[in-house]
């Protein structure tokens, strides 16, 4: 990926990941995180990226691996595709929400 790539994906990673790091630590400990996404081995997908993207969020950007820069790509894929599906009704306390949460995004913000 060329450096003009990485701050186009560094740039529209920061416009989606709308939660802090703290936040979304403390957000990930919740039962609501650990209750939505597809698991097979106990944890779900998007709750390992909101892992993942707590460590992306406390690296520094010159210190990004071309794999951080991968999951940074796959995390923007998912917000917008997850955005484009909002039920409605009140989303307060809804899956939806939750598992935009697990990926670092509040809708809610």
């Amino acid at each position: 990926m060329d450096q003009d790539k990485k701050d186009q994906v560094y740039d529209e990673f920061y416009d989606c990941v709308n939660m802090q790091p703290k936040e979304l630590q403390e957000w990930l400990d919740t039962e609501e995180s650990k209750s939505v996404g597809d698991s097979d081995s106990g944890e779900s997908t998007g709750h390992k990226s909101g892992r993942r993207i707590v460590e992306i969020k406390r690296t520094k950007k010159d210190e990004l691996t071309s794999d951080q820069y991968d999951h940074m790509n796959k995390v923007i894929g998912y917000i917008h595709r997850h955005l484009a599906q909002k039920p409605s009704g009140d989303i307060e306390n809804s899956d939806w929400r939750y598992s935009l949460k697990n990926w670092g995004h509040d809708p809610c913000k």
